[in-house]
């Protein structure tokens, strides 16, 4: 596949997931951004277009910031102080935007749950507090 292509059709998946999320100041979006290195969570208030809270592999509370990646083990490590932060601001409940990224899991031969990225990301910010 051209990577024209396939930027077009992560363009498009975005779109299609954004026409039906939104976030509000009582339930704010949370925006998950994965880069070729990094990791990027904000909780964004559509209403006004303010960002409430925000988290990544570059912020200075992330520990072992120059080992991170993006990556499953980043991921929960980012996901749940993500949750952390937002929980810190007063927010509880969000709303998840994926982006233009896949959500998936799946099942190993041992009956153990595999995650991708935004799954272990989204896992991880459940368990520290946040309802989606």
């Amino acid at each position: 596949m051209r990577p024209e292509q396939k930027q077009q059709l992560a363009q498009r998946r975005h779109w299609r997931v954004r026409k039906k999320i939104s976030g509000t100041q009582e339930r704010p979006r949370m925006s998950v951004c994965f880069t070729n290195r990094n990791i990027h969570v904000q909780f964004i208030d559509d209403t006004r277009g303010v960002t409430l809270a925000a988290f990544s592999t570059l912020s200075k509370n992330m520990p072992d910031r120059d080992k991170a990646a993006a990556n499953v083990a980043t991921a929960k490590i980012v996901g749940k102080l993500a949750a952390e932060a937002a929980l810190a601001k007063g927010i509880t409940t969000v709303v998840f935007d994926r982006g233009s990224a896949r959500y998936h899991a799946s099942m190993s031969k041992d009956g153990k749950a595999i995650y991708g990225k935004v799954a272990a990301l989204a896992q991880a910010a459940r368990e520290a507090g946040l309802k989606f």
